[in-house]
Formats: structure tokens, sequence, C-alpha cells
């Protein structure tokens, strides 16, 4: 009797004792995690004031940072919380600066945005594409600064490669007039340096691209370990391979048929006379 009693009491002094309950579980960036050394499980004081009473959490997560330009130069760290624990540290009550709201559909969204702008004044709903292209303007105007400077490299190097042409051509006049006089014609020899022209230009795009895919790897690999994010800072896409192949090729080409047809068009006895009084003046001088 007097077991089943003190039983009764034990269990009643058990029943009475409050039941805490177990702290609530955020997610947190992989950026805090590495620079505070925190692990799963690892217990923390979250507040809105240093040193201010705050609730218990434990880490639950830890999540990657995306690919988002507009939180590139952004240094601050994130931590996902609950709603209900969140609104009780920051004090907001019932209050929300914005939300995002998922839709099914283009038809969806437009519904959606004309209810929420019609629920009361100070509601502004946007699209998400919108958003990322308000925030993503210095990555556009660095685009167009960039679009301006290829504009600029592809124009100073279409001149360089007709320059070379020229010169690589004009130094073979004396094998140009031997091929002239052995009854070739100049169809045939503009072909030939045509297609010279245009397999220097394969090659030289090909090194390019080559050469292109290194550097963007070498400027990814170092802004993102500056600004530890997953972002690609420099990208190597097919259509950019395919509108370099095609602009050398077509630039190759060019240069070829302008240097093929300067030399062409002058008769053959005259560019080996022309050789041979430049050898003539070449040995008056050194004499």
């Amino acid at each position: 009797m007097l077991a089943a009693l003190l039983l009764a009491a034990f269990t009643q002094t058990i029943d009475s004792i409050p039941v805490r309950p177990p702290p609530r579980t955020v997610a947190i960036d992989e950026r805090l995690a590495a620079d505070a050394r925190i692990k799963i499980g690892d217990r923390l004081v979250v507040t809105a004031t240093p040193g201010g009473i705050g609730d218990t959490v434990v880490v639950g997560a830890i999540v990657r940072r995306r690919a988002d330009p507009s939180e590139v130069a952004r240094a601050d760290y994130r931590v996902i919380m609950h709603l209900d624990e969140l609104q009780s540290i920051v004090g907001y009550g019932d209050r929300v600066d914005r939300f995002a709201v998922a839709t099914r559909g283009a038809a969806a969204t437009d519904s959606a945005i004309r209810h929420i702008n019609d629920a009361a004044f100070g509601f502004q709903a946007y699209r998400s594409r919108e958003i990322a292209v308000e925030t993503s303007r210095t990555f556009l105007v660095v685009s167009r600064f960039h679009r301006a400077i290829g504009v600029i490299t592809i124009v100073a190097s279409a001149i360089f490669l007709l320059c070379i042409m020229l010169l690589k051509v004009d130094e073979r006049r004396r094998d140009v007039a031997a091929l002239r006089l052995l009854g070739i014609s100049a169809r045939s020899i503009v072909r030939s340096v045509m297609v010279e022209a245009a397999l220097v230009a394969v090659f030289g795009s090909g090194v390019g691209v080559a050469l292109g895919w290194v550097a963007a790897q070498l400027v990814n690999w170092h802004y993102r370990g500056v600004y530890r994010t997953p972002l690609a800072f420099a990208l190597i896409t097919p259509s950019i391979v395919v509108l370099a192949v095609t602009l050398s090729l077509v630039l190759g080409l060019a240069a070829g048929l302008l240097a093929a047809q300067r030399l062409v068009r002058m008769p053959a006895l005259e560019l080996l006379t022309g050789r041979r009084e430049e050898r003539r003046g070449e040995n008056a001088l050194s004499s």
C-alpha cells in the first residue's frame, strides 16, 4: 500500500514538472558556417541586438548560396528561420517587407498580381523577372561595356589580319609571277590564297577559343573564391564559339581575297622586274 502511494506521488511529481519543448532548427549559409566554424547540430543563440536575450536554436542545415548577381557584392550572412520565431525576434508582428508567391502559368501570375495590387493601398506586386532586371542593371552596363570592347577588338583584329595577309602575299610576288608565267590562271592563285587564309583563320580561332576557355576558368576560380559564390563570371558558350569561328573565317577569307586580288592584277613581268628593282636598290644601299 505504501509503495503504491509513493509511486502515485512520484508519478504526480513527474507530471507536474514542465516539459520544455526542444529548440527550433535554423538553416545558415555556407559563408557563415565557414567563417564561424559552425557545424550541423550546434546550438546558437539568436537575438535582435548583440548581447540581448534571445532564443536558443539548433543548426539543422547548411545551405549553399544561389548564383544571384544581386548578392555578389553583399557580404552579409543569411539565416533561414521559422516565420513565427523570426517575428518574435525582430518584433515586426504581422508585418512583412516583402514575400514571394509561386504561380503556375502566365495567367495565374497576372491574376495574382492584379489581386495583390487591389488588396490595399501600398501593396505592389512585381514579377520575378522585373526584380531581376532591376537589381542587375550594374551587370547590364558591364555587359554593354564588354560588348563595345569586343566590337573594337574585332575591327582592330580585322585590320591587323588584312595587313598581315597583304605583307605575306606581297613577299610571294616572285612565286606568283612564276605561276602566272607557267600558265596558272589568276582565279586558281586567288583560290589557293583564300584556302590558305581560311586554314590560318580556323587554326587561329581554335587557339583563341582554347585561350578564352582557360581565361574564363581562371576568372571564375578567382572571383568565386573572392565573393564565395557559385556565380559564373565568365562563360564560353557554343554561340560564342560559333560567332568567333564564323567571324574569323569571314575576315580571313576577305583579307585573303583582297590581298590576292591586289597581287594578281599586276602583270607577271612587272612583278618580276619590281622584285629585281628592289634587290638592285638593296644592293646599291649595301654598297
